[in-house]
């Protein structure tokens, strides 16, 4: 167990950092550089706000409570994700955004051992105005290869001491549908899966929060997405086509038993007919970083460490 003494002696020293560090810089550079040259304007992040991701009813969400500040009268959220400020920027006119948002999300301490959360990380994160699950899916898979390109190419030595061999993937890349992998692997398919690849794949049709749009030729059935990464890893991203009429909005809150006054803003804009059709997701950055560095725990990555359950030295 790491004392605030060993961790400046022993954690903050290790070798291995400044090979990680360069990768993330080398990484996180091709992706905004990519955003931009695909037509994306770039949005500064939320930290605080009124309404935030409800992260439910999703059974793979493991929140425990909904970090809040009181700033003289007003009652704040803090950011879990920006899907709804992300809906609500597209009225600007702005058909392509991207930002680079820090997350809070106070996990379940039971999460500190799957090598993959944080309560608190970094997610890049789009939206597009008028576009589908395939125009998305193509976009990461473009976005996905030059990364991976990228840092095979610039960061060679790094890679090869951390005994790191990146493989380069081709399009298209494999799609399953939750149903397919349930059956294989069950309820828990995700790592199973990821074990079984050795390329990045998708997964599609997931019954999550009242945001991810509804198929309205297959009710049941849902127009959102998962990248998630071979040997292992898990998710990468999460995304999806929106639900942006009122009617099917408040339906959906309705059902999942969410407090409607939390959203009383948002829903107002909706009712009003002011959101557009749209579609996006959220990379994960410490997520990718774990990925290309080959590092078993996500927290190894981390300079200062946010791991579920586990005490915040600084």
């Amino acid at each position: 167990m790491l004392t605030r003494l060993s961790y400046i002696e022993e954690y903050l020293k290790r070798k291995d950092f400044l090979y990680i560090l360069k990768i993330q810089t080398t990484a996180i550079r091709t992706i905004e550089d990519f955003m931009v040259e695909k037509g994306f304007i770039q949005l500064m992040p939320v930290i605080t706000s009124k309404l935030t991701d409800p992260l439910g009813p999703d059974p793979g969400s493991s929140v425990v409570a909904l970090p809040k500040i009181k700033y003289y009268d007003q009652e704040l959220v803090l950011t879990q994700s920006m899907i709804l400020h992300k809906q609500l920027a597209l009225i600007t006119g702005v058909e392509k955004i991207f930002i680079f948002s820090p997350n809070i999300r106070l996990e379940n301490k039971i999460r500190k051992s799957t090598g993959k959360h944080l309560f608190e990380f970094t997610q890049m994160d789009f939206e597009i105005a008028y576009a589908t699950m395939e125009d998305v899916i193509s976009l990461v898979e473009d976005l996905i290869i030059e990364v991976f390109k990228t840092v095979k190419r610039e960061r060679k030595e790094e890679l090869e001491k951390l005994n790191r061999e990146l493989k380069i993937p081709g399009k298209p890349f494999k799609i399953y549908t939750t149903h397919e992998l349930e059956e294989v692997y069950g309820k828990d398919w995700e790592i199973p899966a990821s074990k079984a690849e050795k390329y990045p794949f998708w997964v599609i049709c997931h019954k999550r929060e009242f945001y991810d749009k509804e198929d309205p030729d297959r009710p049941g059935h849902y127009l959102n997405y998962d990248l998630v990464y071979p040997e292992g890893y898990g998710e990468a991203l999460s995304g999806g086509e929106r639900e942006w009429k009122y009617e099917r909005i408040i339906s959906r809150i309705r059902k999942d038993g969410l407090d409607e006054r939390m959203y009383k803003s948002y829903l107002e804009i909706a009712k009003k007919g002011l959101l557009i059709p749209s579609a996006g997701g959220g990379l994960g950055v410490e997520r990718l970083i774990r990925f290309l560095t080959g590092k078993k725990h996500i927290g190894d990555i981390q300079v200062f460490r946010r791991i579920p359950g586990e005490e915040v030295i600084l």
